[in-house]
């Protein structure tokens, strides 16, 4: 089996989609106007689907609030200083600047315009083989 996507619920997808297209590379593969306004989105390389979505049944959870190492989303680049550096006047705030782990990984944590947690990662050794960053 492999994932299809991954969910999360979210104040105001429109935005979040928006926000993500523009700062990650995103791109809609589907989109709904029903009250949850969900929306799929694919990452630049076309691996990983996200749905984000408001679920009017169900309180958005506070991500904010949330230790980030609890839940976040990854993002691999051969640059995270840059990348911060990009981020943080489109809205995102930093929670970790970048250091090094001892296996050499460079890691940036950061929280976008919701709160949500945004990890930056440049691998010392890939986790994958050979995949190289998209975005």
């Amino acid at each position: 089996m492999i994932i299809e996507h991954i969910a999360w619920q979210v104040q105001d997808p429109v935005a979040v989609a928006a926000w993500y297209g523009e700062n990650f590379g995103f791109t809609i593969l589907r989109k709904f106007d029903n009250p949850a306004q969900a929306h799929f989105l694919a990452d630049a390389a076309g691996r990983v689907v996200l749905e984000i979505y408001n679920n009017p049944k169900l309180a958005v959870p506070d991500y904010g609030a949330m230790d980030p190492l609890l839940l976040h989303i990854a993002f691999l680049t051969s640059d995270p200083a840059a990348v911060r550096d990009r981020l943080l006047p489109a809205g995102a705030s930093l929670v970790d600047d970048l250091f090094i782990t001892p296996a050499g990984d460079e890691l940036v944590m950061l929280r976008d315009p919701w709160g949500f947690p945004v990890q930056l990662v440049k691998r010392a050794s890939p986790l994958q083989g050979s995949l190289e960053e998209r975005s």
